[in-house]
This record gives C-alpha cells, sequence and structure tokens, in this order.
C-alpha cells in the first residue's frame, strides 16, 4: 500500500497550443486535505479531471487509492467522491429522490439506499426539504445537496472542485465545517479553491498553482513566512483622523498605506515600527479603533509569487443561502 491516497508525477495536459497541466507533481497522505490554490484558467480543475478519471493525462502517472487513473479507471471511481463547481443534482426531483437514485445507481438495495438517503439529508440539514423539488432549494442548499451525494458511495477520497463558487459567506462556512468533519472521520479531500480563506481555512498543505505549473507548495504558514514581510494595521476612532494617521506611516515607513474604509495598511519590516507608530499617534492625541501587526496572508504570498491577486471573500458575488 502507498503512504499516499493521491500521488501524481509530470502531469501534463495540452488542448490544441494550451498546456492547461505542465508537469504537476503532486501527493496527498491518508486523511488530509490538498488545498490547489490560483486563479481562474490556472489548471485546477484539469487536474481533477484527470485524478477524477474525467480526462487522460497526455503524460505523467497518476495513482489514487493505490490504483492508475488510466489501466485502472473503474477502480478509481468506484473509490472517489467528486463534486464540481456547479450542483449536479436533478432539479426536478426532490433531494431524497436524488439521494435515492444515486444509491440504486451504486448497487445499492432499495433498503439501503433509503435509509442512506435520509441519513445523509439529516447529517447536511436538509431533512425539512427532503421532499421538495430541488429546484426551489436556495444556493446553500443546493450545494450541501451536491456534497451529499458525492457521499453516497462512502467514498474515503474526496475531490472538490471550487465546491463554494458564488455561495455567501455563511453558506460558505456552513459548507467548510461540514468538510471539516468528513476530514475528522478521515477522508481524504483534494480541495480547488480561488478563494484565499477558503485555502487558509481547510487546506494543511497547499499547491500554489499558475498557468499550469506548481510554482509554490507548503502549508498555509509555511508560504506565508516565504515572503517574510509583515503588515500593520491601523483604523483611528475617530473617520476625520485618517488621513493624519496616514501621513505619519508614509513618515515613518516611506511607504503609502493602503486604504480599505477607514482602515490603512503598510508593510512592517521594521520591528520598532509599532512602538513609534504608537509613540507619534500618542503626541497627537488620536485615539485608534483597531491596531494589528499581522504576518503576509494568502493573497500576499500569491501577489508576490505571481503578480496578480486571487479571490477573497470580499470579492466574490453573493447569492442566497
Amino acid at each position: 500500500m502507498s503512504e499516499f491516497a493521491i500521488e501524481a508525477r509530470g502531469l501534463v495536459k495540452q488542448f490544441g497550443s494550451t498546456r492547461a497541466v505542465d508537469g504537476v507533481d503532486l501527493a496527498v497522505g491518508p486523511g488530509r486535505v490538498l488545498g490547489l490554490l490560483g486563479p481562474n484558467g490556472a489548471g485546477k480543475t484539469t487536474i481533477v479531471r484527470i485524478l477524477a478519471t474525467l480526462t487522460r493525462p497526455d503524460s505523467g502517472s497518476a495513482t489514487v487509492a493505490d490504483h492508475d487513473v488510466v489501466t485502472e479507471a473503474d477502480q478509481v471511481r468506484s473509490r472517489i467522491g467528486l463534486t464540481g463547481q456547479f450542483a449536479s443534482v436533478d432539479n426536478r426531483l426532490t433531494g431524497f429522490e436524488n439521494l435515492l437514485l444515486i444509491g440504486r445507481l451504486l448497487g445499492q438495495s432499495r433498503r439501503d439506499a433509503r435509509q442512506g438517503a435520509r441519513t445523509l439529508l439529516a447529517r447536511f440539514e436538509l431533512a425539512g426539504a427532503a421532499d421538495r423539488p430541488v429546484q426551489g432549494y436556495s444556493g446553500g442548499m443546493r450545494r450541501r445537496l451536491d456534497l451529499a451525494a458525492s457521499l453516497v458511495g462512502k467514498p474515503r477520497i474526496l475531490f472538490l472542485d471550487e465546491p463554494t463558487t458564488g455561495l455567501d459567506p455563511r453558506a460558505r462556512r456552513q459548507l467548510w465545517n461540514l468538510i471539516g468533519e468528513l476530514v475528522t472521520a478521515g477522508t481524504t479531500v483534494l480541495l480547488t479553491t480561488q478563494y484565499l480563506e477558503e485555502a487558509d481555512a481547510l487546506a494543511e498543505d497547499i499547491l500554489v498553482i499558475d498557468h499550469g505549473r506548481v510554482i509554490a507548495r507548503g502549508s498555509p504558514d509555511e508560504l506565508k513566512a516565504r515572503i517574510g514581510t509583515r503588515t500593520l494595521v491601523v483604523r483611528p476612532a475617530s473617520p476625520s483622523a485618517v488621513e493624519t494617521v496616514s501621513r505619519v506611516m508614509t513618515e515613518l515607513t516611506g511607504s503609502q498605506p493602503e486604504r480599505q474604509g477607514g482602515r490603512l495598511s503598510v508593510p512592517a519590516n521594521d520591528p520598532d515600527l509599532l512602538s513609534a507608530l504608537v509613540r507619534r499617534l500618542d503626541e497627537l492625541e488620536i485615539a485608534l479603533a483597531e491596531l494589528l501587526l499581522r504576518s503576509a496572508s494568502l493573497d500576499e504570498v500569491f501577489l508576490a509569487l505571481t503578480g496578480q491577486r486571487v479571490e477573497s471573500e470580499q470579492d466574490q458575488p453573493q447569492v442566497e443561502s
């Protein structure tokens, strides 16, 4: 038995003149979460499709649950669950009917399929809507049902391809909690995301993907430590003091602080910056509502590595949960 639940070496996939996946290596230990972080078009979904046996690689190799994704595709499919970017359930059926249908297609007896469907609906807080057509579900309910559908076969390996796309923050966190419970129970997860908070909250290990290549790997903390930059965040108690605080921060650092509403932030490489700023603002009798010295964010890591940003929670569209 391999020490890895998922392993890939030198994966390459080309579409016409575009090399969507360009020599990717990855490995995920049992019961761990690997996050593939990158913007749209980075190659994340193509990697998932190869590992889930939906697309054949042009070169390289990959195994899932010790089975080759090309020569043993049927064995791989019987051991995995997959939730794509968009809910794949049938809108005309009820939530219960969707899960019952999947169970029967997987060869479960009618009794086991019915019992399994009811258990999953309760687990995902959908019991009250179990007998309603899915077309009347909210976005968050539909995504929970989609995740439940991927668990009907009780897989130990789960591929989640941007599972919270389009959900509002409350619905996303609800789904995060469910994913966390699965991992605690021993499920191995490969998660693709373009949301920084999602990678930080769920993934123990992260591969940063850009133009089909792995450009960085490590834990969230290791990636943040790579650029070695801390950020000083200040929010004056009075909005009228923002300009004065901005001027003081510029004088002390030589850099114009970034603004988000009434919050100002600036790189803080000097260990004496915090105390110097506090003294200056105390002299000016400026009260602060927020003062924070934090390590680099994943957004700043990605910006340093690629010169572009990926999405944060504030960037994403909001839909009904």
